[in-house]
């Protein structure tokens, strides 16, 4: 019964969110920072946690230690093995989520009112008391394994890799989080121990919690959950030093389509210039079927079933990336014309149409986001971490007018670059060789 209530709590939960969201920040007497959106319409509470760092914090010859890690956290903790901390999850119809990138550790809590008290205990336990047995480590150690072989033959997680070791040099970046073959083979209980002391850390947590709470619970429930964590954890990474010289490099794979990704240089999510640059990429290569780059290179041409592009506002890098497939007799032609309609937007703008048309879409899209508690729990979060004030929800259609066509056309001129842009394609493309050792 209870499992079937909190269904029916998240199915409530993800109808529209109200029109106005107040966020609430509040300082534990422990001293942890947290945004509250209390709602008490539903006796349901999703809660986010956020460790900046995630897999780039991986040690010297230890990488995939935090990946593996943070899969280890619902494998058993305290008394309770593996199991025994599935039933007790699931007996109080919580919810727990645990995910690693390259910039953070991700914890998605959603539990009922009436199961706070227990659900908390349980989560710190998975936090603070994990077992990281030794059949636990190795089973999911060969889940990454099956994992790792999988993306070997996988030509998208193929391009991904040699994209990344192209463009971020001896970055953390550079590599996959997940580890190679040797290097998850490798780690050990020790290892797993010192990656969860380095990533989950109170010097570099973000919190959100939505839902039916106060402050003065959230408080007291935030300093019972995280208080104990480690003051400090292991060193950021700096920023990465980025290979952007333009050009083509070629992976050999056998398969009849070639992937391709592709990027230059970005915009800092900070950087005055970002809405333009924004609502630039939704005409350039993000507005799905009405962007640029979809009707030249597959409504008009038919050399794709898609191609995007987008703003990757990485901790330590900011790219402008961009992502297609198509056949290998074809695909020369597809960068060819992503090429043309990058310098072309470059030196000729948009329109104001164009303009007009993207704003109208993206302040009419944003409302959409907020469909529940747990999206507006994730969303506030992020703010946080992008550094973003609480008003931000309510101010942010407002930015999105106030680019004119000007700002977007000098944007344009002052970003795009060509010239820079660099290409990695997995295939066999045919008329298309490497320039890129």
């Amino acid at each position: 019964m209870i499992r079937v209530l909190l269904s029916v709590f998240l199915l409530l939960a993800a109808l529209p969110a109200r029109a106005e969201i107040t966020i609430k920040e509040l300082t534990t007497p422990g001293g942890l920072n947290a945004w509250l959106v209390e709602d008490h319409t539903i006796p349901f509470v999703a809660l986010e946690l956020r460790f900046r760092g995630g897999g780039s914090l991986d040690a010297p010859g230890k990488r995939g230690a935090t990946n593996l890690m943070v899969g280890l956290l619902e494998e058993g903790a305290a008394e309770m093995d593996a199991r025994a901390f599935a039933r007790a999850t699931e007996s109080l119809a919580a919810d727990f989520g645990y995910s690693v990138n390259d910039d953070q550790v991700s914890i998605s809590v959603r539990f009922l009112t009436e199961n706070r008290d227990q659900a908390v205990d349980l989560l710190r336990a998975s936090l603070l008391q994990p077992r990281f047995d030794a059949d636990a480590i190795e089973r999911v150690r060969g889940q990454i394994t099956s994992s790792i072989r999988s993306a070997e033959t996988n030509p998208r997680s193929i391009v991904g890799r040699a994209f990344d070791g192209l463009v971020f040099g001896d970055h953390p970046y550079a590599t996959a989080l997940d580890g190679t073959l040797e290097s998850v083979a490798a780690l050990n209980r020790e290892d797993v121990l010192a990656a969860h002391d380095g990533a989950l850390a109170r010097d570099r947590l973000y919190i959100s919690a939505v839902g039916d709470i106060t402050e003065a619970e959230l408080a007291a429930m935030l300093d019972h959950l995280l208080g104990d964590l480690p003051a400090t954890g292991a060193p950021l990474p700096g920023p990465a030093t980025l290979n952007l010289p333009g050009g083509v490099q070629v992976v050999d794979f056998a398969t009849p389509q070639s992937i391709v990704a592709f990027a230059q240089r970005g915009i800092a999510r900070e950087h005055p210039d970002f809405f333009a640059a924004y609502i630039l990429n939704h005409i350039l290569g993000g507005g799905g079927f009405e962007s640029r780059l979809m009707t030249e290179v597959r409504e008009k041409r038919g050399l794709t079933y898609g191609v995007y592009s987008y703003l990757a506002d990485k901790d330590a890098a900011k790219l402008w990336m961009g992502s297609v497939a198509s056949a290998n007799d074809r695909v020369a032609e597809a960068i060819a014309v992503i090429r043309t309609e990058w310098e072309r937007i470059r030196n000729d703008g948009v329109t104001p149409e164009e303009l007009q048309n993207a704003k109208t879409y993206l302040t009419g899209a944003y409302p959409l986001q907020f469909e529940g508690n747990g999206p507006i729990a994730s969303i506030a979060v992020g703010m946080q971490m992008q550094g973003l004030p609480t008003d931000y929800i309510a101010n942010r259609n407002d930015m999105v007018n106030a680019v004119t066509l000007d700002d977007i056309n000098r944007v344009a001129r002052e970003l795009l670059d060509p010239d820079a842009l660099t290409f990695v394609v997995v295939g066999q493309p045919e008329r298309l060789e490497s320039t890129l050792n």
